[in-house]
């Protein structure tokens, strides 16, 4: 991803995720504090999916729309912040492609861990990719109902393979 997709990204976002709306400086945040976790499925007729993730530390996800100023001095994961795939290109192996993405930044960063907040209707496809429920903290419940009620905050191990 790079600055000149963001717009496109954007208008992505608010199509897919009309229920969990974030403001364009979300994204724009996100892509300057880690752009290697940021990036785009494009073709000729324009950007089709994102990925945005970055390092991240403890079991307290980010709140939805929320701003994070600064990553983690000490990150112990990488967090999926949102991934995004529109319906023309959805059950095409895309979403194990970009999870691949996010696995091989967390390797690079030497980071053990995938995390993300799963939106109650996305839980069950986190699940399928081998994501877990983690115990979590009265102030994650409070994070995790930003998103909604089912949300939920899982997280695997980052795979060994390349």
């Amino acid at each position: 991803m790079r600055p000149d997709d963001l717009a496109a990204t954007i208008a992505l976002a608010a199509r897919i995720h009309p229920d969990y709306p974030e403001d364009d400086d979300i994204f724009r945040e996100r892509l300057a504090l880690a752009p290697e976790g940021c990036f785009v499925l494009t073709n000729a007729r324009g950007i089709h999916g994102y990925l945005i993730s970055h390092p991240w530390a403890g079991h307290l996800s980010p709140r939805l729309n929320c701003l994070l100023g600064r990553l983690p001095a000490r990150p112990d994961s990488w967090y999926l912040h949102d991934l995004a795939l529109d319906e023309t290109v959805r059950g095409q192996g895309r979403a194990k492609d970009a999870i691949a993405l996010a696995e091989k930044a967390a390797r690079a960063a030497c980071l053990p861990v995938l995390s993300l907040t799963a939106t109650g209707p996305a839980r069950a496809f986190w699940l399928r990719q081998g994501f877990k429920p983690e115990k979590i903290s009265e102030a994650e419940k409070a994070v995790l109902a930003s998103y909604d009620p089912e949300a939920s905050f899982l997280s695997r191990p980052v795979s060994g393979r390349e």
